[in-house]
């Protein structure tokens, strides 16, 4: 996993940006004034120079700052397309914004046309590149990875990698112990396993072209996790451990060299982004619109859920910030049941049931974006890693939300994707989740009216399971791995 790799496709697709950006105000002025130097009012192509080197200069900033490559925070094309949104909307406002305080001549409806065509050509790079990543013409550079674990850190770094095209790395296997039971929400298991030999292992990899190994147990010191570490550095195959216990923190860890002795460092992350004042105002603000408009879909829902026992509406026991307790609003439609009406399946899979909340954000209690929270009774058996979650307002939707997390699935699932956000807040990222929210609740309209289609992976493309390879080193990992 080179990130000099990452480094360098980070600047072609600035470099594409830019470039493409020369070309969308040249065809904004085009489309606005005709193929011609001279446009009305006697003004030239020459008068949205100004616009466009604040542009260059701007957008440079924010594709830094804002994380805008498309891959850096894993890819997702809902997110790709709301994060462009939101920078392509603040380059445009702040270019018109501009342009009135200079009072320099700037054609608002080139600017228009400029941000549609920035817009456009800026997912387009973005695809193009995604497409490039996934292709045989880069198949060569892929570094084949093999995990060693088969916990919740292994199935973690999977899911990463996978989410990751950018790091041109793909997992062909994981090695644990024999004793060890197969984890089936490791992405790409194969139901097969094999069986191997310790002092195999090496002809294995050698046989698999591995290039890589994770070490992603509990113990990694120990002797027959450092004899195979040693072994395939001698083989010149690349060794990465993933330091433990890094899920007791939230935290952004920074690597020292002491004397040769390497350090990790754990700053603590923004855990007060939740009670800054934009974020409240931008809480009451938009809660306060979307309660206005959402109110005739909350009378609709509430009429086709009169006869429900205890009445349309329903209020439950939450935890939130602290570990207070409060009552969150909801429609009174069971999330459990299996044979639900069709408008009450409608109901819950746009999550109309939840709009209630709303009144909740209202009151302060919670917020539009954060962890989602959760009943005293699954508090109560949380560990002091997934205790972090409480430390921020719980949300109404989330990180784990638009990754398709939802009540049902594992604390331990959704804390990850909740202290992720946590470890990175801002205002760009809540606004991106909320229009991530909104494509998910339309990717989901959609679906409605299909039918459900099983994805089923090519055994040939699936991973394999090594076991029997670490018998003790494994084996002593706890439960928590």
């Amino acid at each position: 996993m080179n990130p000099m790799k990452k480094q360098r496709l980070q600047h072609w697709i600035l470099a594409a940006d830019l470039t493409w950006m020369l070309i969308a105000i040249a065809t904004a002025y085009i489309l606005r004034n005709g193929p011609r130097w001279y446009g009305l009012g006697g003004s030239s192509l020459a008068t949205l120079v100004p616009a466009l080197l604040a542009a260059l200069g701007l957008w440079t900033v924010m594709f830094s700052v804002m994380k805008l490559d498309g891959f850096r925070r894993g890819w997702e094309f809902s997110a790709v397309i709301s994060q462009l949104f939101l920078g392509v909307c603040f380059l445009v406002t702040f270019l018109l914004a501009g342009s009135y305080l200079a009072r320099s001549f700037v054609y608002r409806q080139a600017l228009a046309y400029f941000g549609v065509l920035l817009f456009a050509g800026f997912v387009a790079i973005r695809w193009v590149a995604h497409e490039i990543l996934g292709s045989e013409y880069v198949l060569g550079a892929v570094r084949r990875v093999v995990i060693v674990g088969n916990g919740p850190v292994a199935r973690e770094m999977a899911t990463k990698i996978e989410r990751h095209p950018e790091m041109l790395c793909r997992v062909v296997g994981f090695l644990c112990s024999e004793d060890t039971s197969v984890d089936g929400r490791i992405p790409g298991v194969a139901d097969e396993t094999v069986a191997v030999h310790t002092l195999g292992v090496i002809d294995v990899l050698r046989e698999w072209r591995v290039h890589e190994v994770i070490i992603t147990l509990a113990k990694p010191g120990l002797p027959e996790v450092m004899n195979l570490a040693e072994r395939c550095r001698r083989e010149g195959i690349g060794v990465s451990v993933v330091p433990h216990p890094y899920e007791l923190y939230l935290s952004k860890p920074q690597l020292l060299d002491i004397g040769g002795l390497p350090v990790l460092h754990l700053h603590e992350g923004n855990v007060n982004y939740s009670n800054v004042f934009w974020k409240r105002g931008m809480d009451i603000i938009f809660s306060f619109i979307l309660f206005v408009f959402s109110l005739p879909v909350i009378a609709i829902g509430a009429t086709l859920l009169l006869g429900k026992k205890g009445g349309p509406f329903l209020r439950e026991l939450r935890c939130g910030q602290s570990g207070k307790l409060f009552w969150m609003c909801r429609l009174n439609s069971d999330r459990d049941c299996e044979n639900l009406p069709r408008p009450e399946v409608i109901l819950q899979q746009l999550s109309i049931t939840e709009l209630p909340q709303l009144w909740n954000v209202l009151r302060g209690e919670m917020s539009l974006v954060g962890p989602r929270p959760e009943s005293p009774e699954r508090v109560k058996h949380y560990s002091d890693w997934q205790r972090q979650r409480l430390k921020v307002k719980p949300g109404m939707t989330g990180l784990a939300q638009v990754h398709g997390l939802r009540q049902q699935n594992l604390s331990e699932e959704k804390t990850r994707f909740d202290l992720q956000y946590m470890l990175h807040p801002s205002l760009f990222l809540d606004v991106s989740l909320l229009l991530q929210t909104m494509w998910t609740l339309a990717g989901r309209l959609f679906r409605l009216g299909g039918r459900n289609v099983e994805f089923v992976q090519d055994e040939n493309e699936a991973n394999i399971l090594l076991k029997g390879a670490l018998p003790s080193a494994h084996s002593t990992q706890s439960s928590a791995d």
